[in-house]
């Protein structure tokens, strides 16, 4: 319709020509095209910090926080619970038989705090776990390369012993092949030398606690209480509630991953953190020196 009206084509070819004269020369005096005149002038990239890595997961003890444990004997330390009054419990998981993967997960993603003592028969699935604990969907799944991800998750892996024996039972020697052979296995799998043992059942005498020590341990660890299938706390004392300092004990059974939530869930309602094990006994050790 525009062509028509106003001579057409030749109209249009010479009007074309006008605009590609006035371009060429715009660019010899130095002149710049519409385009490149609305770019903003380039300004300094931004410096990128560096993403800050996460520290352990759990709260840490305060400055003055915790009371010194002394040894047992002068031989090694036997900790039940950790001296403090601040509202603070801690989470320990025992043996291998169940590996929930859904248990990592919430570890990882929640960064709750907890430290597993593993048994080398359950881990490899070499027997039967206890049958109190239900039928297991998820046994030896992952044997080691489960407590890999644990691992990676933050989570300590330390000594629980090869077999689970009851200790009391057998001579010195046969505890340190025990203990001995449990450090060992870890360190070849896991990467690091558990500094921590719980002897199975709780039960332990004085050729323990030398044996232990002779394998690198720097300290027997018990419990407070126990948690049983349906996040039920099982407490040993008579009040039979949560106290400042508690060390509770779970295991790897069926519907872990359900359990493990249900009672962490029930010790944030009680006005109880979960902390940093780790941390609550270096800092407990160090002034015991």
């Amino acid at each position: 319709m525009i062509g028509r009206r106003f001579g057409g084509t030749r109209l249009m070819r010479v009007s074309a020509g006008i605009v590609a004269a006035a371009l060429v020369s715009g660019c010899a005096a130095g002149g710049t095209s519409p385009a490149s005149s609305a770019a903003p002038a380039s300004s300094p990239p931004v410096p990128v910090k560096p993403q800050q890595k996460a520290g352990p997961p759990g709260v840490l003890p305060r400055p003055g926080e915790v009371k010194a444990i002394a040894p047992a004997g002068s031989v090694l330390p036997v900790i039940s619970s950790i001296p403090t009054t601040r509202k603070v419990v801690f989470l320990t998981i025992d043996d291998g038989w169940e590996q929930d993967p859904g248990f990592v997960r919430q570890v990882r993603e929640q960064r709750i705090p907890i430290t597993a003592f593993v048994m080398r028969d359950a881990v490899e699935a070499l027997g039967a776990p206890d049958p109190a604990g239900g039928v297991g969907k998820y046994v030896g799944r992952g044997k080691w390369s489960y407590f890999r991800q644990l691992r990676d998750a933050g989570v300590p892996i330390e000594n629980h012993t090869l077999t689970h024996p009851d200790l009391r039972t057998l001579g010195y020697d046969a505890q340190k092949a025990e203990i001995c052979g449990s450090s060992k296995l870890i360190r070849e799998h896991i990467g690091t030398r558990p500094t921590l043992f719980r002897p199975p059942f709780g039960n332990y005498g004085a050729g323990t606690l030398r044996a232990a020590k002779a394998c690198g341990v720097e300290a027997l660890l018990l419990w407070t209480a126990t948690v049983q299938p349906g996040g039920k706390i099982a407490y040993q004392v008579p009040d039979k509630r949560l106290r400042p300092g508690d060390i509770l004990l779970l295991h790897f059974r069926p519907n872990l991953a359900r359990d493990f939530r249900i009672l962490v869930d029930k010790i944030r309602r009680r006005g109880y953190e979960l902390g940093n094990l780790d941390a609550y006994l270096k800092a407990a050790l160090r002034r015991a020196k």
